[in-house]
């Protein structure tokens, strides 16, 4: 007899698969902490899961499938429910993805970019075709799109992030998109600066040698989970979670603020900026 079809996920995978997860545990008459009874997992962990807020670890996975005698349902699922999270990212990208949604702090630098968590859609679309000139337009939209998204932990009053970033003095003066579209890019910043979204820092062009020269840093912290520090390159990216890198990350993002300029003049820097693109005096 032929196998079952393999089931294809889609976007509202984490979803369904939460729901289905929730559905066989009630039926099977057990709590969320008979659930993760035996493993290292918190009911409320499951809990997020559950509500496909959450990535469901493969480890778990294979328990929940051992508790509720499910086959390896949810552990052959946990690809669909990976597939979706990471639609329009790069594979390496997921563990970030998911990071970002449960941090208390996120603390950035990006020496050459704009962050994709303040790009708009302009900026992102000329980031994203720089890297991959010959990409469809459907796939970059894609890219676009998931991208922006990622943005909406800054509306969520409940579970938004301290969030800090440092922007070196070049990119307010490096436009790669039409003086209007940067001008709407460095105004979208400001705002977020403005209503207290972002603390945002500017380290002048002339500041000389600081730490983190060689690459970006993003350095997230969490309420029930230890530290991880992101950095990345073109097509490449890497998650650190060795306790003495970590630390090292840390004090050097600590000296880089020190030599950065206050929150409310580098504010005054990027709206003057913005101002000039849309004057069409942005200096050289």
């Amino acid at each position: 007899m032929a196998g079952a079809k393999d089931i294809d996920g889609s976007a509202s995978v984490p979803e369904f698969y939460g729901k289905e997860l929730r559905w066989k545990r009630e039926e099977a008459g057990l709590s969320q902490q008979d659930a993760v009874t035996g493993s290292f997992y918190s009911p409320t962990y499951l809990s997020e899961i559950e509500r496909g807020q959450r990535r469901m670890p493969e480890d778990l996975a294979h328990h929940v499938d051992r508790v509720l005698k499910t086959d390896g349902f949810f552990g052959r699922r946990c690809g669909d429910v990976r597939k979706a999270r990471k639609k329009g990212h790069a594979e390496y990208f997921e563990r970030v993805l998911e990071a970002e949604k449960h941090a208390e702090t996120i603390e950035e630098w990006c020496p050459t970019v704009v962050p994709g968590l303040l790009q708009t859609a302009a900026y992102a679309r000329a980031v994203v075709l720089a890297a991959h000139p010959y990409m469809s337009d459907d796939k970059v939209e894609e890219k676009v799109s998931a991208r922006l998204a990622r943005a909406r932990l800054f509306e969520d009053d409940a579970k938004q992030p301290e969030y800090w970033v440092i922007l070196p003095e070049v990119l307010l003066r490096n436009p790669i998109i039409p003086p209007e579209e940067m001008a709407v890019q460095l105004e979208s910043i400001a705002a977020l600066a403005r209503r207290r979204r972002i603390t945002l820092q500017i380290l002048p062009w002339n500041c000389g040698p600081h730490p983190l020269m060689l690459g970006m840093a993003k350095i997230m912290t969490f309420p029930d989970a230890p530290p991880l520090v992101y950095t990345e390159s073109s097509y490449s990216g890497d998650t650190i979670d060795d306790p003495a890198l970590v630390k090292r990350y840390r004090k050097a993002y600590d000296r880089l603020r020190a030599a950065a300029l206050p929150p409310e003049a580098s504010l005054a820097m990027i709206e003057a900026a913005a101002e000039d693109y849309r004057n069409g005096k942005q200096q050289d």
